[in-house]
């Protein structure tokens, strides 16, 4: 199986039974034992990747996985259906990988709409290529898009994701500006080496009407020397934006978003940092993830995974996946303890995973 080339260390996958209850409630929505529900969906439909950004892949790629092992358009389709109308999902997000490596990208996007309810459909992308794509994305029901980008120095680009792509990320974001995609969120992943270029990052962001969120950096990635002291953390970086920028923290209305707000100069502007690491938000996560193969993973630490895809293969009713998938997250761990001297990497990269 080319899943396991990706190293996905246990998954269950006996469809001939619904899993024992194990004291889980007889409710609808995704509720684990913490008390914790799940209303976000993320759906990485594919591994591969336009970059080959050092901290998430290796300069070859990730192991490819099987054409037949990925969810088709329709499976992905019904996923959503249920996850919306069975389980309280309200927000629907695809990962990669890149989605945008998907030729067949606007056909789940339009399944996934057609039964999202409602829901916001939206993608995580690097927008290379984006600009020759939006109008279709948008025409199939695609409401949100954040793009991930790290730095505005062409060189410094090029030697990160190991590709001289910026002016196609930069029309991508236009193409996606024009087309009505607002807000548009830029993610980028806070490194040693992106410090330096963090300020002159959010000076563009503002002069581009884009939102900026830094994301302290995991070890979810590809770089083996990730270690939690070397880590930047939210803390360096606004002592840094502060020599530039005037930051002041408005109330915190919503406590499962992953990202702090700071006003910039006094607003209306908005900078974000999403501190995974060194200010963990796991007590209100609301997510729950499917991987391109489609198994459901309760969290991106917990190597745990239980595999949806051989019961829509295998004939299972609706109601049958909705409980699996329950049952899945009602295992989910109180927290990824990335503050513990004993933290285990999980067997995946996020590149694998899908964010």
């Amino acid at each position: 199986m080319a899943s396991l080339a990706l190293g996905i260390p246990s998954i269950r996958r006996d469809p001939a039974t619904i899993p024992p209850v194990d004291g889980r409630p007889q409710v609808p929505g995704l509720i684990d034992r913490f008390g914790r529900t799940a209303r976000d969906l993320r759906i990485s439909i594919t591994e591969k990747c336009s970059l080959r950004c050092t901290y998430c892949m290796p300069e070859a790629g990730l192991p490819s996985i099987a054409r037949d092992d990925l969810l088709t358009p329709e499976e992905i389709g019904r996923l959503v259906g249920i996850g919306v109308r069975d389980l309280g999902v309200h927000d629907v997000r695809f990962t990669g990988g890149e989605p945008l490596m998907r030729a067949d990208l606007a056909e789940i996007i339009r399944r996934s709409s057609a039964v999202g309810g409602g829901a916001s459909i939206s993608m995580t992308t690097n927008a290379i290529g984006l600009d020759h794509r939006i109008h279709e994305l948008v025409e199939a029901g695609l409401t949100r898009i954040n793009i991930s980008l790290d730095t505005v120095d062409r060189d410094h680009f090029a030697r990160l994701t190991r590709r001289d792509r910026l002016p196609s990320v930069f029309a991508g974001i236009q193409a996606a500006k024009e087309a009505g995609m607002t807000p548009l969120k830029i993610n980028a992943v806070l490194m040693r080496d992106t410090l330096a270029g963090a300020a002159d990052l959010l000076e563009w962001s503002l002069a581009n009407g884009v939102r900026l969120r830094f994301i302290e950096q995991m070890p979810l990635d590809a770089d083996e020397a990730w270690a939690r002291d070397n880590m930047v953390d939210a803390a360096e970086l606004l002592d840094l934006l502060g020599a530039r920028f005037t930051l002041t923290q408005p109330h915190r209305e919503d406590p499962s978003a992953p990202a702090e707000e700071w006003l910039v100069n006094g607003g209306p502007a908005t900078v974000g940092i999403i501190a995974s690491v060194t200010r963990s938000f796991c007590a209100d996560c609301d997510r729950t993830r499917i991987t391109a193969e489609g198994t459901v993973r309760s969290c991106l630490f917990g190597d745990d995974e239980t595999d949806l895809r051989a019961l829509l293969r295998g004939g299972a009713d609706d109601a049958t996946i909705a409980d699996w998938w329950r049952a899945a997250m009602w295992g989910k761990q109180a927290g990824h303890g990335m503050d513990r001297d004993d933290f285990v990497r999980p067997q995946r990269s996020m590149g694998a995973i899908g964010g």
